[in-house]
């Protein structure tokens, strides 16, 4: 549905493009009318109400609570979009922000994670100057496409600090171009459109992320300059984010609705759809659908391969990550009480039962939620069972 819906509109666009083709009109012109008339506009508006559709996606949860984060959920991918295709949406000039933090969620985002993006051309090339600090994890890829997108969000390149020759004082330069380039260098393909930086928190409190800035290289100092703002680059940008706010959230209304058919379990998440929507190719995602009665537990155990992080987190049903700013909504390899075994035993509970790693619903019934792995040597399967809560105390004995 989410491509056919995205592809009809594409369709639409591309054939009046072409009928102002035949008329003589360029690209340009066709914009400078679509903004003047208010056409941008509208189409955009048109977007944000179509984008409810995903609200009632079979499957989705239809009570007031639910329905209100549903909404609140659509206003964060369009304050998103925006900031990505309107505010820094210029490949000459790339600006590394983030889209994806506490208040702007989707596709189950990682608590532990500080993401950054930029907007990329392949055609040209850039150079990220860099301190590494001492965050746990960094890495860096290059992706086509984005989520309002049919073709999903491929990866071009792919990148992590390791690989990367870093100075004693932490200080490093990484090249992003479409030629092979001598040092730090991360590929790009004539059809790469955006860079995703993930930098990975072992402890919040603790750590501090890298200290990052990109811009553009051989060229002449005029053409790495901001463009002026066009016509035609407002009509895109008001386009891609309505895109965005229709396609994201249909994607991730669907995989909620599939992670359903093994509601509290944990089975291992398809690798090739993971990467196709923009994973990180050396993480084993295990994500799935959880529900809970008043008076039940959700009890998750599983005995950590090696690896250098892993991580469970608790979302709600449309895949943002659970208010981890003011509620313990997820657990990792630092943050952990480990059995004398080695094993990891994660308890999802409305009220705190007393014991390691305990998972607050933050209010919530159900939703879905997410065990990874990164790069691990093995991908065990966490096992799952629901009890009831009173009978947690014997986890105390046990």
């Amino acid at each position: 549905m989410r491509r056919f819906v995205i592809g009809l509109l594409a369709g639409i666009r591309g054939i009046s493009g072409w009928v102002w083709k035949l008329r003589g009109t360029s690209p340009d012109d066709v914009a400078e009318q679509r903004i003047t008339s208010g056409q941008s506009w509208n189409e955009f508006c048109d977007s944000l109400k179509a984008a409810g559709a995903a609200l009632q996606f079979p499957g989705t949860p239809r009570n007031a609570f639910d329905q209100a984060e549903g909404y609140r959920y659509l206003s964060r991918i369009a304050r998103a979009g925006l900031m990505a295709f309107v505010e820094h949406a210029d490949p000459k000039a790339p600006v590394l922000h983030r889209v994806v933090g506490e208040t702007t969620k989707m596709g189950a985002d990682n608590p532990d994670n500080f993401y950054l993006t930029a907007r990329l051309d392949g055609n040209y090339e850039y150079r990220i100057t860099g301190r590494r600090n001492d965050i746990a994890y960094l890495s860096f890829g290059t992706q086509a496409g984005h989520y309002g997108q049919g073709g999903g969000l491929p990866p071009t390149s792919y990148l992590e600090s390791d690989d990367i020759d870093i100075d004693a004082d932490g200080h490093f330069e990484l090249v992003l171009s479409s030629t092979p380039h001598e040092g730090n260098w991360l590929p790009m393909t004539a059809e790469t459109g955006v860079l995703v930086v993930r930098q990975t928190y072992g402890d919040r409190n603790a750590e501090t992320p890298a200290e990052l800035t990109i811009e553009r290289i051989n060229c002449a100092p005029a053409e790495a300059r901001a463009s002026h703002l066009t016509a035609k680059a407002l009509d895109d940008g008001l386009r891609n984010a309505g895109s965005l706010v229709m396609g994201a959230p249909l994607l991730f209304a669907k995989w909620a609705r599939d992670f359903q058919k093994h509601t509290n379990e944990l089975p291992r998440f398809d690798p090739d759809v993971s990467l196709a929507a923009g994973g990180d190719p050396n993480i084993a995602y295990y994500h799935s659908h959880w529900a809970l009665e008043p008076d039940e537990a959700l009890v998750i155990e599983a005995t950590p391969p090696d690896c250098e992080l892993w991580n469970f987190q608790l979302n709600n049903y449309w895949m943002e990550s659970l208010d981890y700013r003011h509620y313990t909504i997820h657990t990792n390899n630092h943050l952990a009480g480990y059995e004398a075994d080695g094993s990891v035993r994660i308890v999802v509970a409305h009220a705190d039962p007393g014991l390691p790693n305990w998972i607050d619903t933050a209010g919530h019934t159900s939703g879905t939620m997410c065990f990874r792995w990164v790069r691990a040597a093995e991908h065990p399967q966490p096992s799952c069972r629901v009890v009831k809560h009173a009978s947690l105390a014997e986890l105390h004995r046990g």
